[in-house]
């Protein structure tokens, strides 16, 4: 049975590969070992080159108790990425507030500016 499947569960790894992240190979890996049956997550192991433990982690987390849970469209933790930049200047929005009202434009009622500078001037 292995010799005939590992080729073909092979080449669905390596077709995956480039768009799966770590979380959706061991996901992908433990539900095709799971249609395979009795020696499937050797037959998996063995094609894809992922450890056992790693097949056995995502079958815990396929397991429908798991799998109830709500799922959130991150990848990675809430927090994560760069900062805004008025929590880390506070005082730059007044600074450039400072450096474009000189030159504003257009109605003084409206939520829109216009002003003459280019950004260009204004980074500087």
């Amino acid at each position: 049975m292995e010799n005939k499947i590992e080729p073909i569960v092979n080449e669905k790894f390596n077709t995956l590969l480039p768009i799966l992240d770590e979380k959706g190979r061991r996901l992908w890996a433990a539900a095709e070992a799971k249609s395979l049956g009795r020696g499937g997550i050797s037959a998996v192991s063995k094609a894809t080159g992922l450890s056992r433990t790693t097949i056995y982690q995502g079958l815990k987390e396929i397991e429908p108790s798991n799998a109830a849970k709500p799922a959130t469209n991150r990848t990675r933790a809430r927090g994560g990425g760069r900062k805004p930049i008025t929590k880390v200047n506070p005082i730059i929005l007044r600074d450039l507030e400072g450096m474009v009202e000189p030159t504003t434009r257009g109605d003084p009622e409206s939520p829109l500016r216009w002003t003459c500078k280019s950004t260009r001037q204004l980074s500087r």
